[in-house]
């Protein structure tokens, strides 16, 4: 550690520290659009300049290294009017339709400009207009909103190693966009939603699903059934003033049947219902051959970065659908039946904290005969408008139950939300279908716990001692696939989360929560299933009941039929 001077005060800092990271630490805040948490510096909006004694010119904080006994001043009046002014000339060609924006009010610029005291367009640029990309079924750009901070483009290419945006042209004709400024449906895009999360504007949306979902509502032919995912009730408080990571599925499902929806399921059950056929899928292969390592199929952004990229690996993902499509396949094929309602007349939502599961619905795979699995997807964030629209507080509901059949679930279906999730869930299940027994207490759920990118366990499964391992993040999974292809790590189970975090920090999450947010609400899942008396997916009735009276049994001709599903190798563009 060492000593330095900010405006006057002696805070510490450490060897390898930048200025902005010295200055976080201290709490001493300074604006910035351009940097990003755990990525090197790019220095590039020059918003977070502050004076060094010694240094003639002002200096970007995030990418200026500390050396010991510097003297540093954040907000002379030179600092504050170059912030300004870069602000200004952000402003000078942007839209000024900030009431229409889906970015009001949580958006980067217009807080700096508010910050900053700018009231008035004092400088004027020449608008180039581009395009509205609306191609993709799951995003939204919008060109025109675009400050070039370029954090979206390094999210692709550094977390999510998928790289399908970039800087394209020089000068003031530069912009982001595509390969050969194509739309995002035809581009390597695999519609995790990360480039949303860190966008400091409106330039990067979600395709909304709100309208859709109301006129259905309201036009009273249809017969409106809704599902939410396991990390969506430990979220969504968030956005009404709840403590992160609090579990409200019992006031979420009250609100959603005040909103409107016939029928309210927990994708929980879902989870469950995928255990049993991905933990069944496992138990065949590992003893009577089939691709392995076996990897998950939960995670719609993994399977298409399969597709594209590894197309090799195919075969060894799990033809299971996700926990989504399978609520939406059961729905539509049993629920619908057992209600005397036509599947034609059963219009089913869901909602997801995943952007990308808007372009798992568009699969074309996923409907029979006319009818698909799920016809709308609200993310976390649409959610909470609709229930805003509504004039629902959450704080004042009354918890309500799902409704039966698909209301029960187990702690092990929750844990689908966080990485590692999928992993112990099934293995919980795989263990028994494989020995009769219930895995014991020698297997550490530690080992793929938590937030760290890649996570590697062993269990023994009856004679086998199986390597299992979990990443999150496309980058860490790339990893992982690269060292299997080299020979250089086995794995018998793989896990792959798209987002960083799995569910709980999906692109369909809220905008600008802090890694905190994150670990609690992982940490209220973990706590679910440690307080939970019904912890494995092979022990829940109503799962055991589907079986009975529908299925008949996992990887079965029915099961199969509604449950699995097939991938296709993808150009990349």
């Amino acid at each position: 550690m060492s000593n330095i001077e900010v405006n006057g005060r002696t805070i510490e800092a450490q060897p390898e520290d930048t200025v902005l990271a010295a200055l976080r630490r201290a709490g001493v805040r300074i604006p910035t659009l351009c940097a990003m948490e755990n990525l090197l510096p790019s220095g590039a909006c020059r918003l977070c300049v502050v004076e060094v004694e010694g240094q003639r010119n002002l200096v970007p904080a995030c990418a200026f290294p500390v050396t010991p006994g510097m003297k540093i001043k954040t907000h002379t009046p030179r600092a504050v009017k170059a912030r300004k002014t870069i602000i200004e000339l952000l402003l000078a060609d942007h839209p000024d339709d900030c009431l229409y924006c889906a970015r009001n009010n949580n958006c980067d610029l217009q807080r700096l400009a508010q910050e900053h005291g700018v009231r008035a367009r004092r400088i004027h640029g020449e608008k180039i207009r581009r395009p509205l990309d609306a191609s993709s079924p799951s995003l939204v750009r919008d060109p025109d909103k675009c400050v070039l901070c370029g954090r979206c483009v390094r999210v692709c290419e550094e977390v999510q190693a998928v790289s399908a945006i970039d800087f394209v042209g020089r000068g003031s004709k530069t912009h982001i966009g595509t390969a050969f400024d194509e739309g995002l449906n035809v581009s390597s895009c695999i519609h995790c939603g990360q480039c949303v999360h860190v966008c400091p504007t409106g330039a990067l949306t979600e395709q909304s699903h709100v309208e859709d979902v109301i006129q259905a509502i309201a036009a009273g032919d249809k017969h409106v059934v809704v599902q939410h995912a396991p990390a969506v009730s430990v979220t969504i408080g968030e956005m009404f003033g709840l403590k992160s990571g609090a579990d409200v599925a019992g006031v979420l499902t009250a609100a959603l049947r005040r909103i409107g929806f016939a029928k309210v399921f927990d994708t929980s059950f879902a989870a469950d219902l995928t255990v049993m056929e991905e933990a069944s899928e496992l138990a065949e292969r590992l003893t009577k051959g089939g691709a392995l390592p076996m990897m998950t199929s939960c995670s719609p952004g993994w399977v298409k970065f399969v597709e594209q990229f590894y197309p090799k690996l195919i075969p060894n993902l799990s033809t299971c659908k996700s926990p989504q499509q399978m609520m939406g396949a059961v729905i539509k094929a049993f629920y619908a039946k057992q209600a005397g309602i036509d599947p034609h007349k059963v219009f089913s939502v869901s909602i997801m904290p995943c952007t990308a599961k808007k372009f798992e619905v568009s699969r074309p795979e996923h409907s029979r005969d006319g009818v698909a699995d799920v016809d709308a997807v609200l993310t976390t964030r649409e959610l909470a408008q609709l229930i805003k629209m509504h004039g629902i507080n959450l704080k004042e509901l009354t918890p309500e139950g799902a409704d039966t059949p698909f209301g029960e679930r187990s702690s092990a279906g929750k844990l689908f939300g966080a990485t590692g999730g999928v992993m112990e869930a099934a293995l919980r299940t795989a263990h028994f279908l494989v020995t009769g027994k219930e895995l014991d207490a020698n297997f550490k759920p530690t080992a793929i716990r938590g937030l760290n990118g890649i996570k590697e366990a062993k269990v023994k499964v009856g004679d086998k001692e199986l390597t299992v391992a979990v990443a999150s993040g496309l980058k860490n999974a790339r990893t992982v696939l690269d060292q299997m292809l080299s020979g250089e790590r086995h794995v018998d189970f793989l896990e792959v989360m798209t987002c960083p975090g799995g569910c709980i920090a999906g692109g369909g999450q809220p905008l600008g929560v802090p890694l905190e947010a994150i670990r609690e609400r992982m940490q209220a899942l973990y706590t679910i299933d440690k307080e939970d008396t019904l912890r494995t997916a092979h022990q829940n009735p109503s799962i055991q009941k589907l079986y009975k009276d529908f299925l008949g049994k996992p990887l079965g001709e029915k099961s199969h039929h509604l449950l699995h599903t097939h991938y296709e190798v993808r150009d990349v563009a």
